[in-house]
């Protein structure tokens, strides 16, 4: 796993002063195993040697959503195995992925590109760095070119996770929260291998197992090959708006950074009617993310859990337990979930966990196509 002693040192002086601290087919995948409780912190002295490369996806540190749940797996990381890293952010069009990839993994053991369009990069860049470990973020990292699909490299894992679960929990709360029985959902770009679509079809799903009259609402973005639609707040509140102006009383989005639209679109719909909408937040709990301006209007977010799989994918190389090709988070390990900061849904909270309960037994099976 490790560089050649003199080298790995060298590079780890060389890259200190830029370490932003220191000590988002079935049958291939893996289940992660349920995380077990929180451990004393290695002494740093002998976990000091192993260094990390986080590459984020466009738009870096920052985006209250995907980027910022990445960040949290990598500083606990530090906290908790005392490794170090350096950070990345690839250009606004995603041209030098490739050369970022690169460049981390000649100074790191682990480097780890945060969303699926490193993936094409990460199978190049690994094969041509056979020693250094490569995660990345929503990629089964899987060659589908023969018979049966197999993992690119036995150097690569992919971190995958089960956003229908999740998006089925949080279409549950929209529908028994909602007062105008119709909601709406925004997607950020669409057809990329079915991943926005799978948050929509989970959401869709569990609105109607609560009310299957329920109208929703749906549109996106942008499509693939275009993916400004994950940065692009000012769409997602004029599409927001439009929602509101429709009858619809709670929007969920999946669009990265495009969210903030989508909650100043409820504050001001909310002040401007004197009827109180509301907005459902993605990736990290952002009730806590977002401006404070518009928490009291976030409902709860739907919880995809990326700073566990990061966290997790470096101590599996620590320990040395890391397995190539696709492991998957969903809700019966937690890597899937919902929020309840504010306050909004403890009243129907037993209702969401039963049904989380009915989606782990396999008693309820979501869908992962609208």
């Amino acid at each position: 796993m490790h560089k050649r002693l003199f080298s790995l040192l060298a590079i780890l002086l060389s890259f200190a002063l830029l370490a932003t601290a220191c000590g988002d087919d079935e049958e291939a995948e893996t289940v992660a195993e349920p995380e077990p409780a929180a451990a004393e912190p290695e002494p740093e002295d002998e976990m000091a040697d192993i260094s990390v490369g986080l590459v984020f996806d466009i738009g870096g540190r920052g985006d209250q959503s995907f980027n910022d749940s990445a960040a949290a797996g990598i500083e606990r990381a530090v906290a908790e195995l005392g490794i170090t890293f350096t950070e990345a952010s690839p250009e606004p069009d995603g041209s030098n992925r490739g050369e970022l990839l690169q460049l981390a993994a000649s100074a790191h053991d682990i480097v780890i590109g945060v969303g699926f369009l490193f993936e094409g990069d990460a199978a190049a860049v690994g094969a041509e760095n056979p020693d250094t470990m490569f995660g990345v973020v929503d990629s089964a990292m899987l060659d589908f070119s023969g018979d049966t699909p197999t993992p690119f490299g036995d150097n690569i894992a992919g971190l995958v996770f089960a956003e229908h679960e999740g998006s089925f929990l949080v279409g549950a709360a929209a529908a028994l929260k909602s007062e105008t029985g119709k909601i709406g959902f925004i997607g950020g770009v669409a057809n990329v291998g079915g991943l926005i679509e799978r948050f929509e079809a989970g959401f869709n799903a569990g609105a109607r197992a609560v009310n299957p009259d329920i109208e929703i609402i749906g549109d996106y973005i942008t499509e693939a090959p275009d993916f400004d639609g994950f940065n692009a707040p000012d769409r997602a509140k004029e599409i927001a708006l439009a929602m509101y102006e429709e009858g619809a009383d709670i929007v969920y989005h999946a669009a990265g950074g495009s969210g903030a639209g989508l909650f100043q679109a409820a504050l001001e719909q909310s002040d401007a009617t004197g009827s109180k909408v509301w907005a459902i937040g993605v990736d990290s709990d952002q009730y806590h993310t977002a401006d404070a301006g518009v928490r009291d209007h976030i409902l709860t977010s739907m919880l995809k859990r990326v700073d566990v799989s990061i966290f997790e994918m470096i101590r599996s190389v620590i320990e040395g337990t890391m397995q190539p090709g696709p492991t998957t988070y969903d809700l019966s390990v937690d890597g899937v979930g919902y929020s309840t900061s504010g306050g909004f849904i403890d009243d129907i909270a037993d209702q969401l966990d039963a049904f989380k309960a009915q989606i782990v037994s396999g008693d309820i099976a979501v869908p992962t196509e609208p």
